[in-house]
This record gives structure tokens, C-alpha cells and sequence, in this order.
């Protein structure tokens, strides 16, 4: 198939890139440079020229708590443009199959454990990542939307996973706007090199989090993709059609910090900020829609964290060969 990968650049856009390629399909890529997804015309002339047959949706402005205390405007504005303009797009041009990406954190802040599909607007939800939370929800209300109103008449098939907190090669290591793993990773890393005492935390260190390496996740969406009709649709119902993407099993942060810290090699101590925010107190997803259809995640997390620790030490030397060229 002929497949448009938004946000190719971005971790997960590079493994679903990857991961399509080795099934020998056509991945279309485009660079924000070549095609900005806030420019509806731009997208609508994108569809209408390229013919392709589906679509991935993993564009996206993400960050974590920082950023998303900074930039709320952005969060909401461009993540909301970016899922109507797709979406709408798409089906203009007569695609009939989406692949939406989401974020656990569409779910209530508050949500009882493991957290099931169909807690999805039950509660509040946590005020440091709102704006972005609701952009999410609102891209996978969208497909739900185009299904019920379209699915007959025009064969529109548009699907939604929700993944966990993702970590992986490829990851945005800014220094304030990104993940707590990447975050974690640089942090301990620098510290090492700097022989430096301690590393401060957000937060007490008590908040739990899943996490789930992004190859695993690029798996699970194209399990997902690929399903029969029929088989998607028994997970699934018309007003809850997502399926999360998960491992199942969480971690406190502190123990998050204690894995970074050995993957690193760092012998310092590390100390909790508990004046900080640190979001939500627990987010663990039911992956028991994802189980039912034969997906499961492969990659436990230490070894995950010794990928992606590789990874990075391979960029920065090649960020250091550059600018020494």
C-alpha cells in the first residue's frame, strides 16, 4: 500500500515508518518544510496529488509537564488544526482508512486502575497537560464522528489506539521540554560527565507511570490497522472505538530515576522536589482490548531503557563529529 505517515520526523513517526517499510509497503513522508499540516488548503492539495490509501496519524506538538505549563495556546491550537485538517482531508480525497494516535493522557486524572477504554470522560482531567488532552480527544471523536455519519455510505473505516507514556530511540531530549524518560536519561547522563554530587527530580518520586518502547508501539498500531472490520469492531464500540496500547505494568518515578541511574552508569545521589508538580498520580492502562485482538508488547522496560540510552550516546557523538567538521 501507499501510506502517508504524518510526522515521520517525530519517535513514533520513525518507527511506524520503519515498521511499514519492512511489510514492504510505500511510506509517504513529508517534511513540515514541504507540507505544514496547519494549512488545510495545503492538505487538501497533499490528498488530492498523492493517492494514497492510508493514513497515520502521529503528528503531533507534544512535550511534558513544562512544556505544556509554557506553551497551553500551541498544545491545544496545533494538535486540534492538525487532526481536523487530516482527517477532513482524508475523507475528501476518498481515503477510507486513518490510524489515529492518542495519548493515555485523555483519560480523568483521577480514573480508577487499570484504566479502561471506557473511562473516557468520566472525570476530570489533570490540569498540567488539559489543553493537550482535550486536542486528543477531540482527534479521536473525530474519526468516531466520520464512522457514524460516514461509515455506510462511504466504506469509512478510521481507528484510534491510545498509547501509553512512549520512550525510545529517536526521542526529543530538550532540556525543559521533553519526556521524563528522555529528560531522565540526559540528566543522568550529563550529571556523569560533570561528576556531579546530585540530580533533582520533579515531584516526590510516588507518581506511577507505564511505559512502552516505541518499536513495541509501532507493532500494536499496525496490529491494529490490519485487523478485519469485524474484528476491530467487536473490541469496540461506536462512541468508545480506541484501543490502548500498553505493557500493563507501571513504575513509581523513583523507581524509573533508580533504572536511568544504572543504565547510565551515574553514582550520585538523586533528590525529589516535592514543591513540583508531577502530574497525574497514577496512569496505568487496561490492555485487555489490545490482548483480545493477539498484540502484546515485547520489550521490558530496563532493556528498553539500555536501547534508547545507545541510541542517544550514538547521536551525541555524531551532534559532536558534526560540529567539529
Amino acid at each position: 500500500m501507499r501510506i502517508f505517515v504524518a510526522g515521520h520526523r517525530g519517535m513514533v513517526g520513525q518507527a511506524l515508518a520503519d515498521r511499514l517499510r519492512g511489510l514492504g509497503h510505500e511510506v509517504v513522508c513529508r517534511r513540515r518544510t514541504e507540507l505544514d499540516l496547519l494549512d488545510q488548503r495545503a492538505v487538501g492539495r497533499f490528498f488530492a496529488e498523492e493517492r494514497i490509501d492510508q493514513v497515520y496519524l502521529a503528528a503531533a506538538r507534544v512535550g511534558g509537564i513544562h512544556a505544556n505549563a509554557s506553551y497551553p495556546a500551541q498544545f491545544i491550537y496545533e494538535n486540534l488544526m492538525i487532526a481536523a485538517n487530516v482527517t477532513h482531508q482524508a475523507f475528501v480525497a476518498g481515503i477510507r482508512r486513518i490510524l489515529f494516535l492518542g495519548s493515555s493522557c485523555i483519560y480523568p486524572r483521577l480514573a480508577a486502575q487499570p484504566i479502561r477504554e471506557e473511562y473516557l470522560l468520566d472525570g476530570k482531567l489533570e490540569p498540567t497537560n488539559e489543553p493537550y488532552a482535550i486536542a486528543k480527544i477531540a482527534g479521536l471523536k473525530l474519526c468516531e464522528s466520520y464512522n457514524r455519519q460516514y461509515g455506510q455510505s462511504h466504506g469509512i473505516d478510521y481507528r484510534s489506539v491510545m498509547p501509553t507514556n512512549l520512550y525510545g530511540p529517536g526521542d526529543n531530549y530538550h532540556p525543559e521540554n521533553s519526556h521524563v524518560v528522555p529528560a531522565l536519561l540526559r540528566r543522568f547522563h550529563q550529571a556523569k560527565l560533570d561528576d556531579a554530587p546530585s540530580v533533582s527530580i520533579w515531584g516526590s518520586g510516588q507518581a506511577r507511570r507505564e511505559f512502552l518502547y516505541v518499536d513495541d508501539m509501532a507493532e500494536g498500531c499496525v496490529a491494529v490497522m490490519d485487523l478485519p472490520r469485524a474484528a476491530y469492531e467487536a473490541q469496540t464500540d461506536p462512541m468508545r472505538s480506541h484501543i490502548n496500547l500498553g505493557t500493563g505494568e507501571d513504575v513509581s518515578i523513583a523507581e524509573l530515576a533508580e533504572l536511568v541511574r544504572d543504565v547510565v552508569g551515574y553514582r550520585g545521589d538523586i533528590r525529589y522536589d516535592a514543591t513540583k508538580p508531577e502530574g497525574t498520580p497514577r496512569k496505568l492502562l487496561d490492555v485487555s482490548r489490545a490482548s483480545a485482538v493477539g498484540w502484546k508488547a515485547r520489550i521490558p522496560l530496563a532493556e528498553g531503557l539500555h536501547r534508547t540510552y545507545s541510541a542517544y550516546l550514538a547521536s551525541t557523538r555524531l551532534t559532536e563529529e558534526i560540529e567539529h567538521v
